[in-house]
């Protein structure tokens, strides 16, 4: 059953953004229990407005942590616990050392990518932005997505096969050196995209400062993707760099010439260290309610409104 939409205030510098995520991302919120999740609604609900303005008040603050790391913006029904914002860290972190870190054999491969594109596609879907009503029903929505994961999971998978199918030096350092780091950064971007296709053909909701919808803009919905796709790009561009760019300077350290078998424990502590460091970074890189130019919308909202600026939901 859907509820009022969750009404928070947003940090409005990157800094901030980034703090407040460190908050929300709080795994211990994942334990909190459906009574607790409803309590805190129902406090933000009664102060309304003027929570925002006791944010030093720590029940207050608890209480929206809880929600935001609960409940879902648009319709503020509780987001299933395994795809919630603080489980990606949890959830994220193993699949995404799986998925980054060389392997022997392509299977391994192609099903540690599987599994890192179907986790990151179940939570583009389930914190997308919910305002999108389709023009065409879509009934196989779960077979979509495991389509898009199997996809994205071949491509992940292809550089292992070409090394063991030409195991030539050249081609040993461009697909295992090489061409990882931009191929996980654009499938990263791609998964985003094809998840939530439709906000960019049928248009999501756009609000006006009082936070009266004004009208459905395909304009906003594809900048709603654009900057959740650039984030996510970012967030395994620099996490799959990091192994890549240790690589070279541990193998020649006096250590690693010792203990040789080191230097995979080392790759997968760092990867999982700036995964989990640069998740506030990407949820934080734009604001989570964005915004849009009353020049930027289609000719026939722009006299809906006299505001310069409108609003919408981005999704994560």
């Amino acid at each position: 059953m859907s509820v009022a939409p969750l009404q928070i205030t947003e940090p409005q510098s990157f800094f901030s953004r980034y703090l407040r995520w460190l908050d929300v991302l709080d795994p211990t919120a994942l334990l909190s229990s459906e009574a607790e999740v409803e309590n805190s609604r129902a406090l933000l609900e009664k102060l309304g407005s003027a929570s925002k303005y006791l944010t030093q008040d720590k029940k207050v603050n608890d209480a929206q942590k809880l929600c935001e790391a609960s409940l879902h913006p648009d319709t503020g029904n509780a987001i299933t616990t395994l795809f919630r914002p603080p489980a990606f860290m949890l959830c994220g972190t193993p699949l995404a050392i799986a998925a980054l870190l060389p392997h022997t054999r392509t299977i391994p491969a192609f099903l540690s990518q599987f599994l890192f594109h179907t986790y990151n596609a179940g939570f583009t879907f389930y914190n997308r932005n919910v305002t999108c009503k389709p023009n065409k029903i879509q009934p196989f929505q779960p077979m979509l997505l495991f389509g898009y994961a199997t996809y994205f999971s071949v491509l992940g998978a292809l550089p292992q096969y070409l090394m063991n199918k030409f195991p030539s030096a050249a081609m040993q350092t461009f697909m295992g050196r090489i061409l990882p780091v931009p191929l996980v950064t654009i499938l990263s971007a791609m998964n985003v995209v094809a998840v939530r296709l439709q906000e960019t053909e049928d248009g999501i909701e756009i609000k006006d400062k009082s936070g009266h919808v004004i009208g459905v803009s395909s304009q906003a919905g594809s900048k709603a993707v654009k900057e959740t796709a650039l984030s996510r790009a970012m967030l395994m561009g620099i996490t799959a760099m990091i192994p890549v760019a240790l690589h070279p300077l541990l193998s020649r350290s006096r250590f690693i010439l010792r203990n040789s078998k080191a230097l995979g424990p080392i790759k997968c502590v760092a990867t999982a260290l700036t995964f989990g460091a640069m998740i506030p970074v990407s949820f934080g890189l734009f604001p989570r309610q964005g915004t849009i130019l009353r020049s930027e919308l289609e000719v026939e909202l722009q006299g809906n409104t006299t505001d310069s600026v409108l609003f919408y939901h981005r999704g994560l």
